[in-house]
């Protein structure tokens, strides 16, 4: 698509609209091309601001994809993780502003929710592909809200998952994602207590809540597992035991945001790590720069704080596929 042309007007998209336009697959695709955009030099450096409220935070993550037309994204996001109870709202809400990076056009206003969901189920698919062990079977999923559906998903896209372990500190959350993932995908889901017992058996564990505390401990962790660090995107929220991280290789998103965010962010506060100490970014090992696992019984973090480029590369694909469809609501903010 040429957004070289003058537009009309900035197109405005809601969440069911991106929906009929976007699959979990199409995500993927394009959040591995932008990772690997980002390591050719081929973006708009990604900044992350956060800003904590009384009771929440705000993510606001920009960056660019130069080829092969250049785009500029924002989303704003915001956390707060008592709304559901509080207000019957959702705990992250926000939008993405999508621009022309030729000419600076406001090309569309979007809903972020349902893009921050798959696109982070996406980041994990694209780094199991990459370190992951190929026959892993056994996955543990650590919460089991929409992220946690979605990680799942994702995950059976590039490896070959016959059985799921769902831990949540909400009993009836896991119940209800066991029962309704084994029935998705038709694999077995079960519903465990023991952490420790259920990461013991797994080839891949992810975790995905908004703990401020460590509960995936070192010695829960066999030789050979991938792990997905998925739920540290601010300063406060911790779900790996740093001593994980310091022991392993690491693989980051974004190395400058890991260290002020991440899980990784708590290795190097404790002294545990530096920066240097980083294997690599993802993009890095997506485009053949840096090695990925180097054998079957390493041990590999994944330290996914989600990243200006998923965002930017899902907004592309949902804005241009619905220019081509019609749809959307256009706006001129400029009119007279």
């Amino acid at each position: 698509m040429d957004n070289s042309t003058p537009p009309r007007g900035t197109l405005l998209l809601d969440r069911k609209t991106i929906a009929s336009l976007l699959t979990l697959e199409d995500c993927i695709e394009a959040v591995e091309a932008a990772f690997r955009a980002h390591a050719l030099g081929e973006t708009l450096a990604p900044e992350l601001l956060h800003i904590d409220a009384p009771d929440g935070e705000f993510h606001i993550k920009a960056g660019g994809i130069r080829l092969p037309v250049p785009y500029f994204g924002l989303k704003a996001n915001a956390g707060f993780f008592q709304n559901a109870t509080r207000f019957g709202l959702p705990n992250i809400q926000g939008l993405i502003l999508l621009y022309s990076a030729e000419n600076g056009y406001p090309l569309a206003v979007m809903d972020s929710g349902g893009i921050t969901v798959q696109r982070t189920g996406a980041a994990t698919a694209v780094a199991a592909k990459h370190l992951a062990r190929q026959d892993s079977s056994v996955v543990s999923i650590c919460g089991c809200g929409n992220q946690g559906h979605v990680q799942l998903r994702a995950l059976t896209k590039v490896l070959p998952i016959e059985k799921v372990n769902a831990y949540s500190v909400d009993n009836e959350e896991a119940d209800r994602f066991a029962h309704e993932m084994s029935e998705e995908l038709s694999v077995e889901v079960r519903h465990v207590h023991d952490l420790a017992a259920a990461i013991g058996e797994s080839d891949v564990c992810v975790s995905c809540t908004p703990s401020a505390e460590p509960y995936v401990q070192q010695s829960f962790v066999r030789p050979g597992t991938f792990l997905a660090a998925v739920g540290a995107d601010s300063p406060g929220k911790n779900e790996l035991d740093p001593r994980l991280l310091a022991a392993n290789t690491v693989v980051v998103d974004l190395l400058e945001q890991c260290v002020s965010v991440g899980e990784l962010h708590h290795a190097v506060e404790l002294g545990l790590m530096t920066a240097q100490d980083v294997h690599a970014e993802l993009g890095d090992v997506i485009a053949g720069k840096v090695s990925g696992r180097s054998n079957e019984a390493e041990i590999v973090v994944f330290d996914s704080t989600g990243t200006a480029l998923q965002d930017t590369a899902a907004a592309i694909l949902a804005y241009e596929r619905a220019v081509d469809s019609r749809l959307g609501q256009l706006l001129d903010f400029s009119a007279a």
